[in-house]
């Protein structure tokens, strides 16, 4: 199309610029939901946002404030907590597609938006976190929280390992500028491990049994509501709360050794 992008473009016009193939098919950047059905809905958003005067930074702004209240939204009683969480999540998600949508559409791409992006993705998962954490501890039960005070630092413990396990990855990026190399192309070659080796066999089985993929907001949030319908039957609603608080901050370091070890023997450290 033209170099002169209409001021009310269609859905289309839209597509053919802001999906191009380098972004729809990076192998770590986009998450399940994005391939799957976000992608789809994030356009026709997108063309709102270019008929407005918001910037791509401020549709990013919005993604990390319903990221944030995701995690206030466990407090309120029963399912419907976890129920709002989970919506308020694919509300974060699909403005996180199209944030870059709005940007790419724009011309307006920058390291401030980068930066924006990666504040969403931090505050919406420790947002969760720690209010699971304040969950368990009973401040929507009768308990007095005050006596329970245990279970809002497991969820404290639960956010710092939620935000080291994040932080790998730009240890990675400043590893390799540190050492004057440039940054690798986001693709599983990149990510690859022998599949001879121990380390390859294992991160072969994870395929299967994902439980690394249960720390992002969308499943962290969709696993919250599964406990809590769990915890509207016989199941004894607070201590379920506070067995999968436990469960979820000792499962994160487990993670981040793996995470650690997939890291090292794979080629995102060498030349």
């Amino acid at each position: 199309m033209d170099d002169e992008r209409p001021s009310r473009p269609t859905v289309h016009q839209i597509r053919a610029v802001v999906h191009p193939p380098e972004v729809t098919s990076r192998a770590n950047a986009e998450h399940w939901t994005s391939a799957r059905y976000l992608r789809r809905l994030s356009v026709y958003l997108t063309a709102l946002f270019v008929r407005t005067p918001i910037s791509a930074n401020g549709v990013t702004v919005l993604m990390i404030i319903a990221g944030f209240l995701a995690g206030p939204a466990l407090l309120l009683p029963g399912v419907w907590g976890p129920l709002v969480a989970v919506l308020l999540t694919q509300v974060q998600m699909l403005l996180d597609c199209s944030d870059g949508e709005v940007a790419r559409w724009r011309r307006a791409s920058s390291p401030r938006g980068v930066f924006l992006d990666q504040i969403g993705h931090f505050v919406a998962e420790g947002s969760i976190g720690l209010f699971l954490g304040l969950r368990a501890a009973g401040l929507t039960a009768d308990s007095d929280p005050l006596k329970t005070w245990q279970f809002a630092f497991v969820g404290a413990v639960l956010v710092g390992g939620i935000w080291f396990n994040k932080a790998l990855n730009m240890m990675v990026v400043v590893a390799r500028v540190n050492a004057g190399l440039d940054k690798q192309p986001d693709i599983p070659a990149t990510r690859a491990i022998p599949t001879s080796s121990l380390i390859g066999r294992l991160r072969r089985g994870a395929r299967f049994i994902p439980f690394h993929r249960l720390y992002h907001s969308i499943e962290l949030s969709l696993l919250t509501l599964a406990v809590a319908i769990l915890g509207t039957g016989w199941v004894d609603r607070l201590a379920l709360d506070r067995a999968f608080v436990l469960v979820m901050a000792g499962g994160i370091w487990v993670v981040i050794l793996g995470h650690m070890t997939a890291i090292w023997h794979s080629k995102r450290l060498e030349p």
